[in-house]
């Protein structure tokens, strides 16, 4: 099953979350890595500036038990997977689908 976040203009910069606290209790984030499925069906992972089919990714940040993506640009009507996926303190790894939608306002 793959979460869905907010609508994304193509012209907004802005950040969107996964929320790890009901999963991990008293463990914490040590590191999140982001992917966008690209136009075969691979899952790329990005960095800072990477652009993958038009989304363009341009950081991550951890906070507490959230692991939080800032994208850019985007195709208009269209719907980006990205996976998150986190390790945490005690080496458990886990891994979330999150849909995001581009829509120009």
């Amino acid at each position: 099953m793959a979460y869905k976040w907010p609508e994304k203009d193509p012209d907004e910069q802005t950040d969107f979350s996964v929320d790890w606290s009901r999963f991990l209790g008293d463990n914490n984030i040590s590191s999140a890595l982001f992917s966008v499925e690209d136009t075969d069906g691979s899952f790329v992972p990005v960095e800072t500036a990477t652009t993958v089919d038009g989304l363009q990714f341009i950081a991550t940040t951890v906070s507490g038990n959230v692991a939080t993506a800032r994208f850019g640009q985007g195709t208009n009507h269209k719907r980006y997977k990205v996976v998150c996926r986190i390790t945490t303190t005690q080496g458990l790894t886990f891994e979330r689908t999150v849909i995001l939608p581009i829509r120009e306002r």
